[in-house]
């Protein structure tokens, strides 16, 4: 199915409230609680299963997508700038 016909049909995977967490399993898989709402309204909640590789990723792909934004001062150290002695050093 589209992501427009999932849009139009109502349906929605959404953040989970801030109590359930992304959770690391025993198998190293880590564990992302998504909730699923239709026409507003909580369905279920659904787990998005993610090996380490795929974690770094998803991980890289959102801190690229959130670079140009300020940082929130609540943010994690690794959204913090970094500060290179002498400017930003060359890779």
């Amino acid at each position: 199915m589209s992501p427009d016909r999932l849009m139009t049909s109502g349906w929605q995977l959404q953040a989970t409230p801030a109590g359930l967490r992304v959770r690391r399993d025993l198998d190293s898989c880590l564990t992302v609680p998504l909730g699923i709402v239709r026409l507003g309204k909580h369905v279920a909640l659904a787990p998005l299963m993610l090996s380490l590789d795929e974690a770094e990723q998803l991980h890289a792909g959102l801190c690229f997508a959130l670079a140009p934004e300020t940082p929130p001062v609540d943010a994690p150290e690794c959204r913090k700038s970094v500060r290179y002695p002498g400017g930003r050093q060359q890779y």
